[in-house]
Protein backbone atom coordinates (compact mmCIF):
# COMPACT_ATOMS: atom_id res chain seq x y z
CA UNK A 1 0.00 0.00 0.00
CA UNK A 2 2.88 2.83 0.56
CA UNK A 3 4.49 1.64 -2.11
CA UNK A 4 1.49 2.18 -4.44
CA UNK A 5 1.30 5.50 -2.98
CA UNK A 6 4.38 7.08 -3.16
CA UNK A 7 4.86 6.35 -6.96
CA UNK A 8 1.42 8.29 -7.16
CA UNK A 9 3.13 11.21 -5.48
CA UNK A 10 6.20 10.49 -7.59
CA UNK A 11 4.17 10.90 -10.67
CA UNK A 12 2.35 13.90 -9.57
CA UNK A 13 5.77 15.50 -9.39
CA UNK A 14 6.93 14.58 -12.17
CA UNK A 15 3.69 15.98 -13.87
CA UNK A 16 4.53 19.27 -12.34
CA UNK A 17 4.80 21.88 -15.10
CA UNK A 18 4.57 25.43 -13.65
CA UNK A 19 4.06 28.69 -15.45
CA UNK A 20 6.63 31.39 -13.85
CA UNK A 21 5.24 34.45 -15.67
CA UNK A 22 4.24 37.03 -13.31
CA UNK A 23 4.76 40.62 -11.87
CA UNK A 24 7.36 41.90 -9.53
CA UNK A 25 5.28 41.70 -5.63
CA UNK A 26 4.64 44.65 -4.11
CA UNK A 27 6.78 44.23 -0.71
CA UNK A 28 5.76 47.26 0.84
CA UNK A 29 1.77 45.82 0.65
CA UNK A 30 3.21 43.17 1.94
CA UNK A 31 4.70 44.65 4.96
CA UNK A 32 1.40 46.31 5.69
CA UNK A 33 -0.08 43.19 5.23
CA UNK A 34 1.78 41.71 8.22
CA UNK A 35 1.48 44.79 10.28
CA UNK A 36 -2.06 44.96 10.22
CA UNK A 37 -2.19 40.55 10.75
CA UNK A 38 -0.09 40.84 13.80
CA UNK A 39 -2.18 43.21 15.19
CA UNK A 40 -5.05 41.28 14.12
CA UNK A 41 -3.90 38.03 15.91
CA UNK A 42 -2.05 39.67 19.07
CA UNK A 43 1.15 38.86 18.34
CA UNK A 44 3.44 40.40 20.43
CA UNK A 45 6.19 40.27 18.19
CA UNK A 46 7.16 38.37 14.87
CA UNK A 47 10.08 38.12 11.91
CA UNK A 48 9.69 37.44 8.61
CA UNK A 49 12.05 36.92 5.52
CA UNK A 50 11.55 35.69 2.25
CA UNK A 51 14.26 34.42 -0.52
CA UNK A 52 13.93 34.61 -3.94
CA UNK A 53 16.66 33.27 -6.77
CA UNK A 54 19.22 33.09 -4.14
CA UNK A 55 18.82 36.27 -2.34
CA UNK A 56 17.17 38.16 0.77
CA UNK A 57 14.42 40.38 -0.52
CA UNK A 58 12.69 40.97 2.58
CA UNK A 59 13.28 40.83 6.23
CA UNK A 60 11.31 42.42 9.11
CA UNK A 61 10.28 42.29 12.84
CA UNK A 62 7.32 43.48 13.80
CA UNK A 63 6.34 44.22 17.94
CA UNK A 64 8.09 43.53 20.83
CA UNK A 65 10.20 41.79 22.46
CA UNK A 66 8.34 40.98 25.55
CA UNK A 67 4.86 42.75 25.86
CA UNK A 68 4.90 45.88 28.29
CA UNK A 69 8.70 46.28 27.24
CA UNK A 70 9.94 48.63 24.17
CA UNK A 71 12.47 46.74 22.74
CA UNK A 72 11.36 46.26 18.86
CA UNK A 73 11.65 43.18 17.00
CA UNK A 74 13.88 43.54 14.02
CA UNK A 75 15.28 40.80 11.62
CA UNK A 76 18.03 39.87 13.83
CA UNK A 77 16.09 39.35 17.20
CA UNK A 78 16.61 34.76 18.10
CA UNK A 79 13.35 32.98 18.77
CA UNK A 80 13.17 29.37 19.35
CA UNK A 81 12.69 27.96 15.66
CA UNK A 82 11.37 24.52 17.43
CA UNK A 83 10.77 21.50 15.28
CA UNK A 84 12.39 22.70 12.36
CA UNK A 85 15.54 22.12 13.79
CA UNK A 86 14.69 18.66 12.70
CA UNK A 87 15.75 19.66 9.15
CA UNK A 88 19.17 20.41 10.92
CA UNK A 89 19.74 17.25 12.75
CA UNK A 90 18.47 15.63 9.05
CA UNK A 91 21.21 17.43 7.32
CA UNK A 92 23.83 16.29 9.84
CA UNK A 93 23.00 12.93 9.19
CA UNK A 94 22.79 13.71 5.43
CA UNK A 95 26.77 14.91 5.65
CA UNK A 96 27.43 11.51 7.22
CA UNK A 97 25.99 9.41 4.93
CA UNK A 98 28.23 11.19 2.20
CA UNK A 99 31.24 10.16 4.26
CA UNK A 100 30.06 6.32 4.54
CA UNK A 101 29.43 6.85 8.27
CA UNK A 102 26.44 5.44 8.28
CA UNK A 103 23.24 4.55 5.90
CA UNK A 104 19.85 5.83 5.78
CA UNK A 105 18.69 1.92 6.11
CA UNK A 106 21.17 1.00 9.22
CA UNK A 107 19.74 -0.22 11.49
CA UNK A 108 19.12 1.55 14.80
CA UNK A 109 21.11 -0.79 17.36
CA UNK A 110 24.07 -1.07 15.08
CA UNK A 111 24.59 2.52 15.98
CA UNK A 112 23.13 2.28 19.69
CA UNK A 113 23.34 -1.07 20.96
CA UNK A 114 21.29 -0.26 24.00
CA UNK A 115 17.92 0.91 21.79
CA UNK A 116 15.70 -1.21 22.60
CA UNK A 117 11.84 -1.19 21.66
CA UNK A 118 8.62 -2.92 23.40
CA UNK A 119 9.08 -5.72 20.57
CA UNK A 120 12.14 -7.31 20.43
CA UNK A 121 11.47 -8.09 16.31
CA UNK A 122 11.06 -4.08 15.66
CA UNK A 123 14.23 -3.94 18.40
CA UNK A 124 15.94 -5.91 15.53
CA UNK A 125 14.42 -4.20 12.17
CA UNK A 126 13.78 -0.48 13.37
CA UNK A 127 15.99 1.49 10.99
CA UNK A 128 17.07 5.29 11.07
CA UNK A 129 14.89 5.84 7.92
CA UNK A 130 11.97 4.63 10.23
CA UNK A 131 12.86 7.38 12.79
CA UNK A 132 13.60 10.07 10.47
CA UNK A 133 9.88 9.54 9.08
CA UNK A 134 7.59 9.26 12.31
CA UNK A 135 6.86 5.20 11.49
CA UNK A 136 7.77 3.26 14.40
CA UNK A 137 4.67 3.21 16.09
CA UNK A 138 5.01 4.72 19.09
CA UNK A 139 2.95 7.71 20.41
CA UNK A 140 3.99 10.87 21.09
CA UNK A 141 6.08 10.76 24.48
CA UNK A 142 6.69 14.52 25.37
CA UNK A 143 6.08 13.79 28.85
CA UNK A 144 9.82 12.58 29.45
CA UNK A 145 11.35 16.27 28.88
CA UNK A 146 8.23 18.48 29.01
CA UNK A 147 8.31 18.76 32.70
CA UNK A 148 11.40 20.67 33.72
CA UNK A 149 11.47 18.65 37.08
CA UNK A 150 10.98 15.45 35.06
CA UNK A 151 13.52 15.50 32.12
CA UNK A 152 15.31 12.68 31.58
CA UNK A 153 18.44 11.89 30.02
CA UNK A 154 18.64 10.97 26.23
CA UNK A 155 20.48 7.47 27.50
CA UNK A 156 17.40 7.13 30.35
CA UNK A 157 15.14 7.87 27.78
CA UNK A 158 16.12 5.30 25.49
CA UNK A 159 16.27 2.64 28.33
CA UNK A 160 12.11 3.66 29.43
CA UNK A 161 11.73 2.85 24.89
CA UNK A 162 11.44 -0.80 25.89
CA UNK A 163 8.02 0.03 28.55
CA UNK A 164 6.22 1.91 25.60
CA UNK A 165 3.56 -0.01 24.25
CA UNK A 166 2.77 0.94 20.24
CA UNK A 167 -0.53 2.17 19.15
CA UNK A 168 0.05 1.42 15.61
CA UNK A 169 1.87 -1.43 13.53
CA UNK A 170 5.38 -1.17 12.62
CA UNK A 171 5.91 0.86 9.41
CA UNK A 172 1.90 0.84 8.95
CA UNK A 173 1.31 5.00 9.65
CA UNK A 174 2.55 8.29 10.44
CA UNK A 175 2.33 8.96 14.30
CA UNK A 176 4.76 12.27 14.95
CA UNK A 177 7.45 11.42 17.33
CA UNK A 178 10.15 13.80 18.99
CA UNK A 179 12.18 11.49 21.29
CA UNK A 180 13.21 9.27 18.08
CA UNK A 181 14.51 12.79 17.00
CA UNK A 182 16.33 13.21 20.17
CA UNK A 183 17.51 9.00 19.40
CA UNK A 184 19.03 10.14 15.87
CA UNK A 185 20.93 12.74 17.83
CA UNK A 186 22.89 10.12 19.47
CA UNK A 187 23.69 8.66 16.24
CA UNK A 188 24.99 11.89 15.23
CA UNK A 189 27.30 11.77 18.07
CA UNK A 190 28.33 8.21 17.80
CA UNK A 191 29.23 8.49 14.13
CA UNK A 192 30.54 11.58 14.17
CA UNK A 193 32.36 11.84 17.80
CA UNK A 194 31.07 14.74 18.38
CA UNK A 195 28.29 15.81 20.37
CA UNK A 196 25.21 16.71 18.08
CA UNK A 197 25.43 20.07 18.92
CA UNK A 198 29.06 20.95 17.94
CA UNK A 199 28.18 19.49 15.08
CA UNK A 200 25.66 21.57 14.01
CA UNK A 201 27.79 24.54 15.11
CA UNK A 202 31.08 23.42 13.03
CA UNK A 203 29.16 21.73 9.77
CA UNK A 204 26.19 23.44 9.55
CA UNK A 205 26.18 26.78 11.18
CA UNK A 206 29.98 28.25 10.63
CA UNK A 207 30.17 27.06 6.46
CA UNK A 208 26.65 28.77 5.88
CA UNK A 209 27.39 31.76 7.92
CA UNK A 210 24.88 31.29 10.92
CA UNK A 211 26.08 33.59 13.21
CA UNK A 212 22.76 34.19 15.16
CA UNK A 213 21.59 30.66 16.00
CA UNK A 214 22.28 29.11 18.92
CA UNK A 215 22.60 25.07 19.09
CA UNK A 216 21.39 24.93 22.94
CA UNK A 217 18.70 26.76 25.25
CA UNK A 218 21.09 26.53 28.19
CA UNK A 219 23.51 28.83 25.95
CA UNK A 220 20.94 31.56 25.33
CA UNK A 221 21.75 33.74 28.83
CA UNK A 222 23.23 36.75 28.43
CA UNK A 223 22.64 36.86 24.96
CA UNK A 224 21.32 40.01 23.28
CA UNK A 225 18.05 40.72 20.92
CA UNK A 226 16.15 37.07 22.31
CA UNK A 227 12.40 37.42 22.28
CA UNK A 228 10.29 36.06 25.41
CA UNK A 229 7.70 33.57 25.28
CA UNK A 230 3.89 34.22 25.67
CA UNK A 231 0.59 32.61 25.50
CA UNK A 232 -3.04 33.56 25.57
CA UNK A 233 -3.98 33.45 29.69
CA UNK A 234 -7.94 33.86 30.63
CA UNK A 235 -7.99 35.51 26.76
CA UNK A 236 -4.88 37.90 27.44
CA UNK A 237 -1.51 37.21 25.76
CA UNK A 238 0.49 37.47 29.14
CA UNK A 239 4.72 36.40 29.43
CA UNK A 240 4.73 32.81 30.03
CA UNK A 241 7.66 30.22 31.49
CA UNK A 242 9.75 29.44 28.77
CA UNK A 243 10.56 25.09 28.53
CA UNK A 244 14.00 24.61 27.83
CA UNK A 245 14.28 21.52 24.77
CA UNK A 246 17.53 20.69 25.49
CA UNK A 247 17.14 17.29 26.42
CA UNK A 248 15.98 16.18 22.87
CA UNK A 249 17.88 18.66 21.04
CA UNK A 250 18.30 17.47 18.52
CA UNK A 251 14.46 17.73 17.58
CA UNK A 252 13.92 21.40 18.61
CA UNK A 253 16.15 23.45 20.55
CA UNK A 254 17.61 25.97 17.96
CA UNK A 255 17.15 29.21 18.37
CA UNK A 256 17.82 31.94 15.69
CA UNK A 257 16.86 34.90 13.49
CA UNK A 258 15.00 35.06 10.15
CA UNK A 259 18.14 37.30 8.81
CA UNK A 260 20.03 33.51 9.96
CA UNK A 261 17.24 31.29 8.47
CA UNK A 262 17.36 33.15 4.88
CA UNK A 263 20.74 31.69 4.79
CA UNK A 264 19.33 27.94 5.68
CA UNK A 265 16.39 28.53 3.26
CA UNK A 266 18.90 29.26 0.44
CA UNK A 267 20.78 26.50 1.54
CA UNK A 268 18.13 24.07 1.53
CA UNK A 269 17.02 25.91 -2.30
CA UNK A 270 20.42 25.16 -3.37
CA UNK A 271 19.70 21.33 -2.95
CA UNK A 272 22.71 21.51 -0.48
CA UNK A 273 25.47 23.75 -1.70
CA UNK A 274 26.77 27.12 -0.03
CA UNK A 275 28.51 29.12 -3.08
CA UNK A 276 29.99 26.75 -4.90
CA UNK A 277 30.86 24.36 -1.86
CA UNK A 278 28.23 21.37 -1.92
CA UNK A 279 27.76 20.14 1.60
CA UNK A 280 25.30 17.19 0.87
CA UNK A 281 25.69 15.07 -2.26
CA UNK A 282 22.61 15.54 -4.86
CA UNK A 283 21.92 11.69 -4.47
CA UNK A 284 21.41 12.47 -0.75
CA UNK A 285 19.55 15.49 -0.52
CA UNK A 286 17.11 14.07 -3.07
CA UNK A 287 16.36 11.28 -0.40
CA UNK A 288 15.78 13.74 2.14
CA UNK A 289 12.52 15.52 0.34
CA UNK A 290 11.46 12.41 -1.38
CA UNK A 291 7.70 11.61 0.11
CA UNK A 292 8.20 8.46 2.31
CA UNK A 293 5.30 8.28 4.00
CA UNK A 294 1.90 9.40 4.08
CA UNK A 295 1.09 12.72 6.84
CA UNK A 296 -2.75 13.30 8.08
CA UNK A 297 -4.16 16.10 6.71
CA UNK A 298 -5.35 16.82 10.31
CA UNK A 299 -1.80 17.88 11.16
CA UNK A 300 -2.68 21.35 10.20
CA UNK A 301 -5.82 23.47 10.10
CA UNK A 302 -4.54 25.16 7.25
CA UNK A 303 -4.84 22.42 4.98
CA UNK A 304 -8.51 22.20 4.66
CA UNK A 305 -8.14 25.99 2.91
CA UNK A 306 -5.72 25.09 0.72
CA UNK A 307 -6.59 21.54 0.15
CA UNK A 308 -3.54 19.81 -1.21
CA UNK A 309 -3.69 16.79 -3.58
CA UNK A 310 -1.22 14.74 -1.10
CA UNK A 311 0.44 15.70 2.27
CA UNK A 312 3.36 13.43 3.14
CA UNK A 313 6.72 13.48 5.09
CA UNK A 314 10.21 13.11 3.83
CA UNK A 315 13.11 13.03 6.39
CA UNK A 316 12.34 16.10 8.19
CA UNK A 317 10.12 17.73 6.00
CA UNK A 318 6.53 17.62 4.96
CA UNK A 319 6.40 18.05 1.24
CA UNK A 320 2.61 18.63 0.17
CA UNK A 321 1.38 20.19 -3.29
CA UNK A 322 -0.19 23.85 -3.60
CA UNK A 323 -1.69 24.94 -7.20
CA UNK A 324 0.15 22.44 -9.16
CA UNK A 325 3.67 23.19 -7.15
CA UNK A 326 5.70 20.98 -4.67
CA UNK A 327 6.04 22.35 -1.69
CA UNK A 328 8.76 21.22 1.50
CA UNK A 329 7.87 22.87 4.73
CA UNK A 330 7.78 21.99 8.51
CA UNK A 331 6.36 24.17 11.80
CA UNK A 332 8.29 24.73 14.76
CA UNK A 333 5.97 25.47 18.00
CA UNK A 334 7.33 24.84 21.48
CA UNK A 335 5.64 26.83 24.85
CA UNK A 336 5.56 30.33 24.08
CA UNK A 337 7.15 30.35 20.62
CA UNK A 338 6.32 29.30 17.23
CA UNK A 339 7.77 29.19 13.24
CA UNK A 340 7.25 28.50 10.17
CA UNK A 341 9.54 27.37 7.11
CA UNK A 342 7.65 27.00 3.05
CA UNK A 343 10.01 26.61 0.07
CA UNK A 344 9.08 25.88 -2.96
CA UNK A 345 12.09 24.58 -5.01
CA UNK A 346 11.19 25.21 -8.68
CA UNK A 347 10.44 28.74 -7.86
CA UNK A 348 13.62 29.13 -5.99
CA UNK A 349 11.26 30.82 -3.34
CA UNK A 350 11.27 30.57 0.30
CA UNK A 351 9.60 31.99 3.39
CA UNK A 352 10.46 31.64 7.10
CA UNK A 353 8.04 33.23 10.07
CA UNK A 354 8.95 33.68 13.62
CA UNK A 355 6.65 34.52 16.43
CA UNK A 356 6.86 34.74 20.01
CA UNK A 357 3.38 33.49 20.98
CA UNK A 358 2.31 30.06 21.31
CA UNK A 359 0.45 28.65 18.39
CA UNK A 360 0.28 31.66 16.45
CA UNK A 361 -1.46 30.40 13.12
CA UNK A 362 -0.61 33.45 11.37
CA UNK A 363 2.55 31.67 10.64
CA UNK A 364 0.83 29.60 7.96
CA UNK A 365 -1.40 32.48 6.77
CA UNK A 366 1.40 34.36 5.62
CA UNK A 367 3.63 31.17 4.16
CA UNK A 368 0.47 30.96 1.48
CA UNK A 369 0.62 34.72 1.01
CA UNK A 370 3.93 34.66 -0.43
CA UNK A 371 3.02 31.53 -2.00
CA UNK A 372 0.46 33.60 -4.11
CA UNK A 373 2.77 36.76 -4.34
CA UNK A 374 5.21 34.42 -6.98
CA UNK A 375 2.69 31.72 -7.43
CA UNK A 376 1.35 31.08 -10.63
CA UNK A 377 -1.01 34.07 -11.86
CA UNK A 378 0.06 35.95 -9.35
CA UNK A 379 0.62 38.75 -12.16
CA UNK A 380 -2.37 37.86 -14.22
CA UNK A 381 -5.23 40.54 -14.41
CA UNK A 382 -8.49 39.75 -12.55
CA UNK A 383 -6.57 36.65 -10.22
CA UNK A 384 -8.39 35.98 -7.05
CA UNK A 385 -6.30 36.76 -4.43
CA UNK A 386 -7.41 35.21 -0.91
CA UNK A 387 -7.03 36.82 2.61
CA UNK A 388 -4.97 33.88 4.16
CA UNK A 389 -4.58 35.97 7.51
CA UNK A 390 -8.45 36.46 7.58
CA UNK A 391 -9.72 33.44 6.44
CA UNK A 392 -7.51 31.25 8.14
CA UNK A 393 -8.35 33.35 11.55
CA UNK A 394 -11.82 33.07 10.86
CA UNK A 395 -11.34 29.07 10.69
CA UNK A 396 -9.82 29.01 13.68
CA UNK A 397 -12.67 31.36 15.88
CA UNK A 398 -15.37 29.12 14.46
CA UNK A 399 -13.29 25.90 15.52
CA UNK A 400 -12.44 27.17 19.06
CA UNK A 401 -16.24 28.91 19.26
CA UNK A 402 -17.46 25.14 19.05
CA UNK A 403 -15.25 23.27 20.84
CA UNK A 404 -15.36 25.91 23.88
CA UNK A 405 -19.46 25.39 23.79
CA UNK A 406 -19.17 21.26 23.22
CA UNK A 407 -16.65 21.80 26.59
CA UNK A 408 -19.21 24.00 28.36
CA UNK A 409 -22.23 21.58 27.85
CA UNK A 410 -20.09 18.54 29.28
CA UNK A 411 -19.25 20.67 32.21
CA UNK A 412 -22.48 21.58 32.79
CA UNK A 413 -23.93 18.15 32.60
CA UNK A 414 -20.91 16.82 34.69
CA UNK A 415 -21.79 19.72 37.08
CA UNK A 416 -25.58 18.82 37.18
CA UNK A 417 -25.05 14.92 37.46
CA UNK A 418 -22.14 15.32 40.07
CA UNK A 419 -24.11 17.87 42.74
CA UNK A 420 -26.14 14.48 43.13
CA UNK A 421 -22.79 11.99 43.17
CA UNK A 422 -22.06 10.59 46.25
CA UNK A 423 -18.26 10.78 45.87
CA UNK A 424 -15.58 8.34 47.18
CA UNK A 425 -14.01 9.05 50.68
CA UNK A 426 -10.64 11.28 50.38
CA UNK A 427 -8.31 8.70 52.44
CA UNK A 428 -9.30 6.22 49.08
CA UNK A 429 -7.74 8.87 46.33
CA UNK A 430 -4.51 8.16 48.49
CA UNK A 431 -1.74 6.31 46.48
CA UNK A 432 0.89 5.84 44.29
CA UNK A 433 -0.27 5.41 40.78
CA UNK A 434 2.91 4.28 38.98
CA UNK A 435 3.38 4.23 34.97
CA UNK A 436 6.26 2.20 34.13
CA UNK A 437 7.73 4.57 31.21
CA UNK A 438 6.50 7.93 33.27
CA UNK A 439 6.94 6.98 36.48
CA UNK A 440 5.00 7.65 39.92
CA UNK A 441 2.01 10.51 40.31
CA UNK A 442 1.93 10.30 44.68
CA UNK A 443 -1.21 11.60 46.02
CA UNK A 444 -1.74 12.05 49.66
CA UNK A 445 -4.14 13.65 52.43
CA UNK A 446 -2.59 16.62 54.35
CA UNK A 447 -5.16 17.66 56.67
CA UNK A 448 -8.32 17.33 54.58
CA UNK A 449 -7.12 17.88 51.49
CA UNK A 450 -5.58 16.31 48.66
CA UNK A 451 -1.92 16.96 47.36
CA UNK A 452 -0.26 15.42 44.40
CA UNK A 453 3.30 15.05 43.45
CA UNK A 454 4.49 13.64 40.13
CA UNK A 455 8.03 12.79 40.26
CA UNK A 456 10.11 15.58 41.12
CA UNK A 457 7.28 18.04 40.60
CA UNK A 458 4.75 19.48 43.23
CA UNK A 459 1.37 19.84 41.78
CA UNK A 460 0.20 20.93 45.24
CA UNK A 461 -3.16 20.69 46.80
CA UNK A 462 -5.91 18.98 44.76
CA UNK A 463 -9.28 21.09 44.66
CA UNK A 464 -12.46 18.65 43.42
CA UNK A 465 -14.28 19.78 40.18
CA UNK A 466 -16.39 17.30 39.46
CA UNK A 467 -16.86 13.08 39.97
CA UNK A 468 -13.40 12.08 39.89
CA UNK A 469 -12.09 15.14 38.60
CA UNK A 470 -9.65 17.68 40.36
CA UNK A 471 -7.90 20.27 39.43
CA UNK A 472 -4.07 21.82 41.43
CA UNK A 473 -4.25 25.34 42.26
CA UNK A 474 -0.98 27.33 40.85
CA UNK A 475 0.06 30.09 42.46
CA UNK A 476 1.46 31.83 39.41
CA UNK A 477 -1.34 33.27 36.79
CA UNK A 478 0.47 32.10 33.90
CA UNK A 479 0.87 28.56 34.91
CA UNK A 480 -1.87 25.93 33.68
CA UNK A 481 -3.49 24.00 35.90
CA UNK A 482 -3.02 20.59 36.72
CA UNK A 483 -5.89 18.47 36.20
CA UNK A 484 -6.13 14.77 37.89
CA UNK A 485 -9.21 12.37 36.62
CA UNK A 486 -9.40 9.40 39.16
CA UNK A 487 -11.17 6.41 37.92
CA UNK A 488 -13.18 4.44 39.65
CA UNK A 489 -13.54 0.23 39.93
CA UNK A 490 -17.51 0.41 40.93
CA UNK A 491 -16.62 -0.67 44.83
CA UNK A 492 -15.70 2.43 46.08
CA UNK A 493 -11.95 2.37 45.27
CA UNK A 494 -9.88 4.04 43.00
CA UNK A 495 -7.76 1.97 40.14
CA UNK A 496 -6.23 4.92 38.51
CA UNK A 497 -5.56 8.16 37.55
CA UNK A 498 -5.41 10.04 34.18
CA UNK A 499 -2.14 13.34 34.26
CA UNK A 500 -0.56 14.86 31.65
CA UNK A 501 -2.51 12.70 28.85
CA UNK A 502 -1.76 9.75 30.38
CA UNK A 503 -3.14 7.23 32.45
CA UNK A 504 -1.43 6.19 35.55
CA UNK A 505 -2.63 2.85 37.22
CA UNK A 506 -2.91 2.32 40.75
CA UNK A 507 0.33 0.75 42.13
CA UNK A 508 -0.42 -2.86 43.55
CA UNK A 509 -0.28 -2.20 47.45
CA UNK A 510 1.34 1.68 46.52
CA UNK A 511 1.88 3.28 50.02
CA UNK A 512 -0.70 5.32 51.04
CA UNK A 513 0.45 8.47 53.37
CA UNK A 514 -2.14 10.72 55.15
CA UNK A 515 -0.41 13.85 57.18
CA UNK A 516 -3.05 15.57 59.82
CA UNK A 517 -1.71 18.87 61.73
Amino acid sequence: MMAVWVTVVAALLLAVQPSHAQNAPNLADFDQYVANAARDWKIPGMAVAIVKNDSLVFAKGYGVLEVGETAKVDEHTRFAIGSTTKAMTVASLAMLVDEGKLHWDDRVIDHLPDFRLYDSWVTREVTIRDLLTHRTGLPGLDLLWTIPENQYSLSEMIHRLRYVKPISSFRSQWEYENVMYAVLGGIVAQASGMSWEQFIRTRIFAPIGMTESIALVSELPGQPNVATSHGQVDGTVRVIPGLSTDAIASAGSVWSSVSDMSRWMRFMLDSGRVGNKRLIQPATFREIITPQIQAPMEEYPALALSQPHFFSYGFGWFVQDYHGEIVWMHTGSIDGMCAIIGLIPSRNLGVYVLENLDHAELRHALMYKVFDMYGPGSGAAGAPKRDWSADLKSLLDNRQASARARSAAVASSMDKESASYPGIPMDRYVGAYTDSVFGTVQVTLVSGSLHARFEKLDIGELQHVAYGRFRSRPGDPAVQATELTFVPDGNGHVTAVRAFGQMFPRSAGGTQERTDH
